[in-house]
């Protein structure tokens, strides 16, 4: 069986000024893929790209080669840290309840117009597509300790919240105020209680993908995941509580795994929850572990 991971962590971002910069992501990169290795995943089968390595073209470059090189049998890992967004749906393109995409900044993201260009952030429609062609038989993990929908309309209020507790929310609102404007127009015409079925969570229950994958978020898709510190050291929440939790418990099943951070995070006075997607049988067996 091979194993091998991929870890995304963006702190800097190339156009974007230094008060939306983070400081945890390359450490949540770097962390995992350290703690990876008693898993068996080697410093050859891990790729690590941190900020200007991680460029869009460069994420999905090495995202398509995990995918397209796993075979049944295989454990494949992806874990992105980063800043989360969203895009307004392009004309013609698949059905979005809100006729919004979530995206993911890389860190050539920048502007185009009122809101941010599709060409430097990796869009949900881009991931779904691409995991979908992950092998049955592949054991294949996601850790997003980033915001993934914008749902619970993720700006001003939240953000200048957390910015009191000495923590940075990550997820970018549209460029300009025009572009909020047109982004909350569009949220307000979202039919009521009908979910975006593109949406990355909808991966672990989609017949159309074989593979079926587990997925650990940092946050609900309407909270905003926390960048942090701890002991004087900037992480993800989500990612920093998830690690402690698998070096405290290395027997825990997922689930298990799922109530230490959540028990963290309602310590640290956070207001996001983590959130475990997968089949069912899959979370009453350890991180690793297939089912």
């Amino acid at each position: 069986m091979a194993r091998r991971a991929l870890c995304v962590g963006i702190n800097e971002f190339e156009s974007l000024p230094q008060t939306s910069w983070l400081a945890g992501c390359v450490n949540d990169a770097n962390d995992i893929a350290k703690a990876l290795r008693p898993l068996g995943f080697t410093g050859s089968s891990t790729t690590v790209l941190t900020d200007s390595a991680a460029t869009k073209s460069a994420v999905m470059a090495a995202l398509t080669k995990l995918v397209d090189t796993a075979k049944a049998g295989d454990h494949i890992i992806f874990t992105l840290s980063s800043h989360g967004t969203q895009v307004p749906n392009e004309p013609g393109g698949d059905f979005e309840p809100d006729d919004l995409d979530e995206a993911f900044a890389c860190h050539d993201i920048r502007q185009k117009g009122d809101q941010w260009d599709r060409d430097t952030v990796i869009v949900d429609d881009e991931m779904h597509d691409l995991l979908a062609r992950v092998p049955s038989g592949v054991l294949f993990e996601v850790l997003l300790d980033t915001c993934h929908s914008g749902t619970g309309l993720k700006d001003l209020e939240e953000i200048m919240q957390a910015q009191l507790l000495g923590r940075k929310p990550r997820f970018l609102p549209p460029p300009t105020p025009k572009g909020l404007e047109q982004t909350r127009a569009l949220r307000t015409r979202a039919p009521a209680g009908r979910p975006d079925r593109r949406a990355l969570v909808e991966l672990t229950k989609s017949r159309s993908t074989a593979s079926k994958p587990v997925l650990f978020a940092a946050c609900k898709s309407g909270q905003t995941a926390s960048d942090a510190t701890f002991g004087g050291r900037s992480n993800g929440a989500f990612t920093y509580l998830f690690l402690k939790a698998l070096q405290d418990q290395p027997a825990a099943t997922r689930s298990d795994l799922l109530r230490a951070v959540t028990a963290g995070l309602k310590d640290g006075n956070f207001s996001q929850r983590s959130t475990l997607e997968g089949p069912v049988k899959c979370k009453k067996v350890g991180f690793g572990q297939p089912w």
